[in-house]
């Protein structure tokens, strides 16, 4: 299972993006604290539109909270990363749990975690002319990545309420 980790988000806009995208992946999503909103802020309700009830997430005191409950595969996403998200192989033939981990949109993840496990640092390869990309983005980019590479597993390929042969009609 892939699941998206979010160290101390601060803008709820941002979650709820993220929170949209978790439902539409079948992505579970975990939140470490502390957040920098309510969970029933109402703009990140209204960011998660009417999904947020189908969202499964779990909330953690801190990262050894979350990782004491949470074994499987572990990727970092840092500036500071020195290899692409798309070296890895996410395929997962083994069916572990892979863990997609950004850190707090002013910080990132403190160097303290990093440094645990430097071969799962990567960042999404940019120009100079910005430091980094939107959150909810990166999520979006890395997580489309791990499911093309799992052959989109469990998602649907054809529109499921007007019909497949919408466009020939």
């Amino acid at each position: 299972m892939n699941h998206i980790v979010l160290f101390e988000p601060e803008i709820p806009q941002n979650t709820g993006n993220i929170m949209r995208t978790c439902v539409a992946t079948d992505t579970k999503l975990h939140l470490i604290k502390p957040l920098g909103f309510s969970l029933d802020e109402k703009h990140l309700i209204r960011s998660g539109v009417n999904y947020i009830d189908k969202l499964d997430y779990c909330v953690y005191e801190n990262f050894d909270d979350f990782q004491s409950k949470n074994p499987g595969i572990y990727y970092y996403f840092t500036r500071y990363g020195r290899k692409p998200h798309t070296s890895f192989d996410y395929s997962n033939p083994d069916g572990k749990d892979l863990y997609f981990i950004f850190g707090k949109e002013s910080t990132g993840i403190p160097k303290e975690i990093l440094k645990r496990d430097l071969e799962h640092c990567m960042r999404i390869p940019m120009t100079d002319k910005v430091r980094a990309l939107n959150l909810s983005n990166s999520c979006a980019i890395v997580i489309y990545e791990a499911l093309r590479q799992q052959n989109y597993h469990g998602l649907l390929q054809e529109e499921p309420h007007k019909g497949a042969d919408y466009l020939e009609k």
